[in-house]
């Protein structure tokens, strides 16, 4: 764990200097607040890609290591799998070396540039983005769903085009996620859901049936994968691994309680937030269902993000005398957080062939 705690020391310090040495936004900024300093965000990232990128472990690493070393790339057997783009990613990278440690790289310099651009660019506290970015668990679970979270990343390189309602250059950002990883489909039609007013009837009945869905689980599940079976995502029925952390779902839920009380105050300070206020929305109900079957946990990849966005602004709408004490109890709370879920729950270790010094 010494490298993930340093990894959050110096990304997190190289935000706050980015906010620090920060210029007034120009007129097509999307928050028309302030600019970060460029050269610290970039330094920023570079950390988070250089620790994602030269592990070799953490979650499902070793199984894409092993698989590029020993699967076949031949154009036949990437037309017969899924996610093809993923696959020919792997082929072209093949024919560079054998070592595996590329992909691996590479998807973690990819990911995290799309992820720290979009914090970048839509966050009012860059450095509390970041740093709820890895706190939150998120910047860990980059590195066990890869391809997953490839593909979130790529989505949410769309958000200016969902903010604006061009839906023909979205569309065709979310289909490109979904060429590695088929599940990225599922933004298309939540496009249609949050372009509207956060906190109205529909936002309400949202996460009603996520407590409905949670007591007629059973139902509800045999009702999905009936639905799923012919598809890849069938096998998922398969998984009885238990459900997500109930102190995850809160964590998930705190931040849109925090937002309703100050749903006013946060128009006015940012006339967008009502789509990332509606995406945290869908995030929590999915959250609350994977209480009954962690597999559900997955497609909560694809909120997570915008609710970091969101976390950023909520200490904006405290009053001024209070913001420095909501926004130290925040970093404490998660970062007690990413304590006990990784030093105390999982007893997450870091290994690599390259970072050697603080094994």
């Amino acid at each position: 764990m010494t490298i993930l705690w340093l990894t959050l020391m110096f990304s997190y310090m190289f935000a706050l200097l980015a906010r620090y040495f920060s210029v007034p936004a120009g007129l097509g900024s999307s928050t028309a607040t302030v600019t970060p300093n460029r050269l610290y965000a970039v330094l920023a990232a570079s950390t988070l890609i250089l620790v994602s990128g030269l592990r070799n472990n953490i979650g499902d690493t070793f199984f894409y290591m092993h698989a590029y070393e020993v699967n076949d790339f031949s154009w036949y057997a990437i037309l017969q799998q899924k996610d093809i783009g993923f696959n020919l990613l792997q082929k072209l990278l093949k024919e560079i070396t054998d070592d595996p440690q590329l992909l691996i790289f590479l998807m973690a310099l990819f990911t995290n540039i799309l992820i720290v651009a979009a914090l970048y660019r839509y966050s009012r506290l860059f450095e509390v983005a970041v740093f709820i970015y890895i706190t939150s668990g998120a910047y860990i679970v980059s590195m066990n769903g890869m391809r997953q979270y490839f593909a979130a990343a790529i989505v949410i390189a769309a958000t200016k085009y969902l903010i604006k309602g061009r839906w023909k250059p979205y569309f065709a950002i979310v289909l490109l996620a979904a060429v590695f990883h088929q599940s990225a489909l599922i933004m298309l039609p939540i496009y249609f859901l949050v372009r509207r007013r956060a906190w109205t009837v529909s936002s309400f009945v949202l996460l009603s049936m996520a407590v409905v869905i949670v007591f007629g689980f059973n139902q509800f599940q045999n009702l999905l994968f009936a639905a799923l079976k012919d598809t890849s995502y069938g096998e998922y029925q398969q998984f009885q691994e238990g459900g997500a952390s109930v102190i995850r779902v809160i964590f998930y839920a705190l931040p849109l309680f925090v937002a309703y009380f100050g749903r006013d105050k946060l128009r006015k300070l940012y006339p967008n937030i009502d789509v990332f206020v509606n995406l945290s929305i869908i995030g929590v109900v999915i959250m609350i269902i994977s209480t009954q079957n962690w597999i559900f946990a997955r497609m909560a990849i694809y909120f997570s993000l915008y609710q970091i966005v969101l976390i950023s602004w909520i200490i904006k709408i405290f009053r001024e005398k209070d913001q420095k004490l909501i926004y130290v109890l925040l970093l404490g709370l998660y970062l007690f957080f990413f304590f006990f879920e990784n030093v105390v729950t999982l007893g997450l270790e870091y290994r690599s062939d390259y970072l050697t010094w603080f094994r």
